[in-house]
């Protein structure tokens, strides 16, 4: 007889009847309103390109009067990657929205940024949104990377949030989305167009933040998942004794996925690429240093051991860094190179054709790489015709060098154990899973928050949530003008605002404290095994926040 139950099922619709906790400031969204603050310092540079944001305040909320509050159209969409927790800010917009005027109405945006571009949309409702409560991914509208820059590509939104009426549009992304909802809302009032434009931070990277944007969304949720990977992986190495794990995380440009991952399990070696950057480390360099950790570990006997690799780390090694700059140019600028490269069927062709176009010094560098990741360099190109160093095997690359280096100790005799390495990237893995609940309550929080911004009429401001490290009752709410968080940034050759990433901070007490605990890691196999994300349990289990948090501001 077969069980009635459906077991696959089971745990998704536990956690689509959970209703996340929400912070008490918004019991009744009805009397909320906004206090503005002081005006962040904003470049003159800046104010000359955004001339119509250029005076705008930080806004928290406070309690007031109810008020009497007008039905609005809304879209939104997702922009860049996914991360947990992307459905339960759609699901936050909407009930915000919903709460202060039944009528209004939310479309959401199929694929994204495409979508809005092509006016492809459905309206959202509460019986569809249920079904994705508390649900990894963005299936719900899907998303796409496409940027939204050039003039044509305004006009076409413009007509979009015109045929839909639209009083506000909400886009959840990371900093280049959130780049497009500054450009777009500069647009948008300099053709007084009514629609205003808010931004969510959302990426797993945890490069979205700054003083008033605590961390972005998914980041919880995904370092917890990678942690419980290197934990087991952890536990493998020091069962098997013969494993050495090269283990990438996912971290395009900062390296706080890694930091958080490493600090919760206490591998025996970590890479820091901002650390990496100021000490103007050479590849040889970093070779040196994980083959003198083996060495110094096989002399202890032990053959075994994890290495932790952020994703972008190989853009702050400054050979490569020029390398990739040179590569950028010819790639992306130089019309009949990229043709005349394209079309050649031989990998030793594609080798000969550009070694002749690279300087003296990058062309030695560029001879001294494994083929392989010769031609992932040409290969892993964006649109633009740049490289894309996340899509390096990075891992593979830095196990193939050590190989070299320890068959040059061992002739030596400096160096006689054996060295297996095995490969792994911890990437996708963790942006699509069931969101923490921290991620839950998080982006619930941030939804209603875009909403509120939306109901004040205010645009180019991203949604904020303050104090995450203490109780949900006690966070705070506020938002953040886009332009606050831009600088200038080279992009294909020219200098553009862009939204600026934040990288690991050196001086930080969370890097501090890292670096005061690595050197112990080396021999010892302190390894630490977080466990899977626990959603239903003790508090200091379901609602424990990441270390990036909780050393957040110390």
């Amino acid at each position: 007889m077969k069980p009635t139950y459906e077991l696959p099922n089971f745990f998704q619709k536990l956690r689509m009847n959970d209703q996340p906790d929400l912070p008490k400031i918004l019991n009744n969204l009805a009397c909320l309103s906004v206090n503005e603050l002081k005006t962040e310092v904003v470049s003159d540079e800046i104010r000359a390109i955004f001339p119509n944001l250029s005076n705008q305040k930080i806004v928290r909320f406070i309690s007031g009067k109810n008020k009497v509050h007008q039905p609005k159209k809304v879209g939104v969409l997702f922009s860049g990657g996914q991360a947990a927790g992307g459905h339960n800010v759609i699901i936050g917009l909407f009930h915000a929205l919903k709460k202060l005027n039944q009528t209004t109405q939310l479309f959401g945006f199929i694929q994204g940024p495409d979508g809005l571009l092509k006016n492809t949309s459905i309206e959202l409702n509460e019986k569809r949104l249920s079904l994705y409560l508390n649900q990894g991914g963005f299936d719900l509208l899907g998303s796409s990377r496409t940027k939204i820059e050039k003039e044509e590509q305004f006009h076409e939104v413009s007509n979009t949030v015109k045929a839909l009426n639209l009083d506000g549009l909400v886009i959840i992304g990371g900093d280049d989305s959130n780049t497009n909802a500054a450009f777009l809302a500069e647009y948008f009032a300099r053709e007084n167009i009514s629609t205003q434009v808010i931004g969510v931070p959302k990426t797993i990277d945890g490069d979205l933040k700054n003083e008033l944007v605590e961390i972005s969304f998914g980041f919880d949720t995904a370092t917890k998942t990678y942690s419980e990977i290197i934990g087991n992986i952890s536990r493998d190495a020091l069962s098997a004794k013969k494993y050495y794990y090269f283990i990438k995380l996912m971290g395009r440009s900062a390296s706080h996925v890694t930091l958080e991952c490493a600090l919760q399990v206490h591998p025996n070696l970590a890479l820091i690429s901002e650390e990496i950057e100021y000490n103007n480390k050479t590849i040889n360099d970093l070779v040196s240093e994980i083959s003198d950790m083996i060495a110094k570990r096989a002399s202890h006997g032990k053959d075994y051991g994890v290495i932790l690799i952020p994703e972008g780390l190989l853009e702050f090694v400054k050979e490569v860094k020029i390398l990739i700059s040179e590569l950028n140019i010819i790639l992306s600028e130089d019309k009949l190179a990229i043709l005349e490269m394209d079309a050649m069927q031989k990998d030793d062709e594609r080798y000969e054709f550009i070694v002749k176009l690279l300087t003296e010094a990058s062309k030695h560098f560029y001879q001294s790489l494994t083929r392989e990741i010769q031609m992932q360099l040409l290969e892993a190109r964006d649109p633009h015709g740049n490289v894309q160093v996340s899509k390096i095997d990075t891992e593979r690359f830095f196990i193939e060098l050590v190989t070299k280096e320890l068959k040059k100790r061992a002739a030596k005799g400096l160096y006689s154990s054996k060295f297996n390495a095995q490969p792994i990237f911890c990437g996708y893995e963790g942006r699509s899973c069931f969101p923490s609940n921290f991620d839950c309550r998080y982006c619930m929080t941030l939804g209603y928050v875009a909403g509120l911004l939306i109901n004040e009429g205010l645009t180019g401001y991203m949604a904020s949530v303050q104090n995450l490290a203490k109780n949900v009752d006690d966070w705070q709410i506020a938002g953040v003008p886009l332009l606050n968080m831009m600088h200038f940034e080279q992009r294909k050759g020219h200098l553009k605002a862009v939204v600026k990433k934040a990288l690991v901070d050196l001086e930080s007490a969370l890097f501090k404290t890292f670096a005061d605990k690595r050197d112990d890691w080396v021999l010892l196999d302190d390894y630490q095994y977080p466990g899977p994300i626990q959603f239903y349990g003790p508090a200091e289990l379901t609602s424990k926040v990441t270390l990036t948090l909780l050393y957040k501001g110390d």
